[in-house]
């Protein structure tokens, strides 16, 4: 362990390097509170959704780096912001007539439309969790309401209340001059009608922990900040709970970034240091706008888990989070086979690049071994041609091409070959295109065709690719264009796997077959 310590130490996968700044909070002395907080955030106004995915999986990466380069314990918060109020009334949910007199109140206090919950807030809460708990992670719930209510928060709004000024000062300096009239970082819920006001505080005591205000109504009204009778607005909540919880970590979308100076002063302003953060790209839909909840556009998780493991999503999401990426459909058939790629690259590698390597950041140190004896984008073209609607009519090529395979010693790959027939009907057949080869690609077809007819070789990929080779060698410059032509031709795709790879799984009497049909027209009379 100690050597592989060493090793961890100074890899340059972005989970270690993130894990060695925190650890340098602590060169001098372990944290009092006796762990290292991570800590991701959620707003329980809707379902969970890829982004929160993301979040708690590349925290918790982060926070399996930090365990190796430390023996300091770990803890990873979900913090919900339950006592938000409800703004605006959901689109998709049941009984959304009966919400209406419910708004601005906590979503804690609102009836569950779903009927199953005390609340509305209660209710998407236990989708989160049932949403994190599918996946395996290890974290503690953190309810707002039950923090600002069980006094949890008070020693931090007692202090709030003493620094106001300050606080105020940080704040005003963000705002517009409109917004600076009436802003305050208190924000009280209302004794009677129990809704979230935001309306200007007459003052602050911050001897007797209060303030004054006028409700809606133009009444004065004092209440404690503590116990549950205030919330902080969002952004001094932010810095006050980091202060409150001592939060070492956060990451976060690079639309809070702009914040993330405001989140510190405050949390500095309340006695307590600004964590490390982490700030990652925003993911785009497939013209490049950035994906969004409310929207519906880019990849939901239940899509990608219709289409592929969730181990590809989580090296989807390992992969360069400071980069802006494309999610959509079409992105996924690449992570199952980069992500497996990596999982038969791992057992012979040295320490170092294991731990570079993003699997380790996936598993720890459990990586299960891969049992694709076929890639997912050959499995893709094989559903193609075959016009597969169940995987079992995949299962007889794959079991003449690896005679050892079957659906009971090949879990993954069953389940792959499940996802890939899912994937052809719903995005590849409706995208099917043929076209007649131009006469010089024909003269190369007809040559590859008499070649594997004479063929009585193994079904060897590599000896099968060479021929294809040969045949476009001497007729194409570049020779990517005979490649494209077979795509384009027999496969009515723009781009496909190493044909030589196609044919050995197909069959080479199938492939003959293929080009016959290519040629006669057939393709494009369906």
């Amino acid at each position: 362990m100690s050597n592989l310590r060493d090793i961890a130490m100074s890899v340059k996968a972005w989970p270690f390097e993130e894990a060695r700044r925190v650890l340098k909070r602590y060169e001098q002395k372990p944290p009092e509170k006796g762990y290292v907080l991570f800590e991701t955030g959620y707003g329980p106004s809707g379902l969970p959704h890829i982004g929160t995915f993301g979040e708690v999986a590349r925290t918790t990466m982060v926070m399996r780096a930090f365990r190796l380069i430390s023996d300091i314990p770990t803890k990873l918060i979900c913090f919900s912001d339950d006592l938000d109020g409800m703004r605006k009334i959901p689109g998709n949910v049941p009984n959304a007539e009966g919400l209406q007199e419910h708004l601005q109140k906590p979503l804690t206090s609102v009836p569950d439309p779903f009927g199953k919950y005390e609340s509305f807030g209660h209710h998407n809460n236990a989708m989160l969790r049932r949403f994190l708990d599918t996946f395996g992670f290890e974290y503690e719930f953190y309810s707002a309401t039950e923090f600002y209510r069980s006094g949890q928060f008070d020693k931090i709004l007692l202090r709030a209340a003493e620094k106001y000024d300050a606080i105020m000062e940080v704040m005003l300096a963000s705002l517009r001059e409109e917004r600076r009239k009436t802003y305050s970082i208190f924000l009280p819920i209302h004794p009677q009608t129990g809704r979230v006001l935001y309306v200007p505080i007459k003052s602050v005591n911050a001897d007797e922990g209060t303030i004054t205000f006028d409700d809606e109504d133009g009444t004065e009204m004092t209440l404690p900040v503590t116990g549950g009778n205030v919330k902080l607005q969002w952004k001094p909540d932010f810095g006050a709970r980091w202060a409150a919880l001592g939060v070492d970590f956060e990451m976060y979308g690079k639309d809070h970034s702009t914040n993330t100076p405001i989140y510190d002063k405050i949390c500095r302003i309340l006695g307590h240091p600004a964590p490390e953060h982490f700030t990652y790209e925003l993911f785009l839909d497939e013209s490049g706008q950035k994906i969004s909840k409310t929207s519906g556009n880019g990849v939901s998780i239940d899509e990608w888990l219709t289409y592929a493991s969730t181990e590809s999503l989580a090296y989807f999401m390992y992969q360069k989070p400071k980069t802006a990426k494309r999610m959509h459909f079409d992105v996924i058939p690449k992570a199952v086979d980069e992500y497996h790629q990596q999982l038969n690259a791992y057992e012979g590698q040295d320490e170092t690049a294991q731990l570079n390597n993003p699997v380790f950041h996936i598993h720890g140190h459990n990586v299960p071994n891969s049992d694709m004896v076929v890639s997912f984008s050959m499995l893709l073209n094989l559903a193609a041609v075959a016009n597969a609607e169940e995987k079992d009519q995949l299962w007889g090529f794959i079991k003449r091409y690896a005679p050892e395979a079957d659906p009971e010693t090949h879990p993954g790959l069953d389940k792959s070959a499940g996802f890939a027939v899912r994937y052809y009907n719903d995005f590849v057949k409706p995208q099917k295109t043929y076209r007649q080869p131009s006469e010089l690609e024909r003269e190369a077809l007809l040559d590859l065709r008499s070649q594997f007819a004479e063929y009585d070789g193994p079904l060897d990929p590599e000896a099968l690719q060479t021929i294809v080779f040969g045949c476009g060698r001497d007729r194409f410059d570049p020779l990517r264009d005979w490649f494209k032509a077979i795509y384009e031709v027999l496969l009515g795709a723009s781009q496909g796997p190493r044909f030589g790879g196609f044919v050995a799984l197909y069959g080479v009497e199938d492939t003959v077959k293929l080009i016959d049909d290519a040629l006669s027209g057939k393709f494009l009379s369906s």
